[in-house]
């Protein structure tokens, strides 16, 4: 088995500074909106200038957001690489799906709903303690924080969508006002994903870490009871 504390403090520092990055994003977006609602209170208010400011800071948070959510997202399928030739070696029973869903399984239109989860849970499982073997990966009871987890990424997708479909559908200061809050929403609901996503890493790398050194001594206790 491979150690996989350094891919988890990876991943867990990267989801870190995502988190960071996206505070700073939700300040830009809070500025911007309020200048917005002082633009359609009174046009006059605001000069050129101002408005040409806010509009390169704006798009210059997105463009860091953007990279930092990228780098967190490598970071993490790097661990989840990693994890799953691990818990290959711990469970002989198959996963529900095959290592290039791994990468596809966020991409691919409509899969992309389910298939990193199912993903998640399968490694979970796999990687559980005590786990008796002939209980299939996919009719095992799953983890209620992959759960957690799973929606709150959802949501900050889904917000982030309609923040970003928002932010393009005109330039008028009602539709940026708009999106710059849609935006906060969708950084809130990414940062509990970000914390739950830890807590998984966490307690993965922890039970396969346990594994790995139970093997070393010569025992096995997280390889599936018969």
């Amino acid at each position: 088995m491979k150690p996989v504390r350094g891919a988890a403090g990876l991943a867990v520092g990267l989801l870190a500074v995502d988190s960071v990055v996206g505070l700073a994003a939700a300040g830009v977006d809070l500025w911007v909106a309020s200048l917005m609602d002082q633009v359609i209170a009174d046009p006059s208010s605001v000069t050129e200038a101002e408005l040409n400011g806010a509009d390169v800071i704006f798009a210059g948070s997105g463009l860091v957001e953007m990279a930092a959510r990228l780098a967190a997202i490598a970071g993490f399928l790097f661990w989840l690489f990693r994890v799953r030739d691990n818990s290959e070696e711990l469970s002989p029973e198959p996963h529900r799906h095959s290592r290039r869903w791994l990468t596809f399984g966020w991409v691919v239109p409509i899969v992309n709903l389910w298939f990193p989860k199912q993903i998640v849970d399968d490694i979970w499982i796999a990687s559980t303690p005590g786990r008796v073997q002939g209980v299939g990966l996919g009719h095992a009871r799953r983890p209620g924080l992959v759960w957690a987890w799973w929606l709150a990424w959802l949501c900050g997708w889904l917000g982030g969508n309609v923040a970003g479909r928002l932010l393009f559908a005109g330039d008028e200061p009602e539709t940026l006002a708009r999106a710059a809050r849609f935006d906060v929403f969708s950084i809130a609901l990414y940062w509990i994903a970000a914390a739950l996503a830890v807590a998984v890493i966490l307690r993965i790398t922890a039970m396969q870490e346990a594994g790995r050194t139970a093997a070393s001594a010569g025992s096995s206790p997280s390889h599936p009871v018969a």
